[in-house]
């Protein structure tokens, strides 16, 4: 938890927040492939790329 209010602290420090959107689609995508691998729903999910 505290790599994320350190993170946080960062953007805000740093005024990135343009990188917020990017880091968010990372851990979706990062997720969906983790949830992929060996389950049911893996075939679904290739038909969406």
């Amino acid at each position: 938890m505290s790599f994320l209010v350190e993170l946080w602290s960062f953007l805000k420090v740093r005024k990135k927040f343009w990188m917020l959107p990017i880091l968010i689609i990372m851990l979706l995508l990062g997720g969906l492939l983790a949830l992929s691998q060996g389950s049911v729903l893996a075939p679904f999910i290739y038909t969406l790329f």
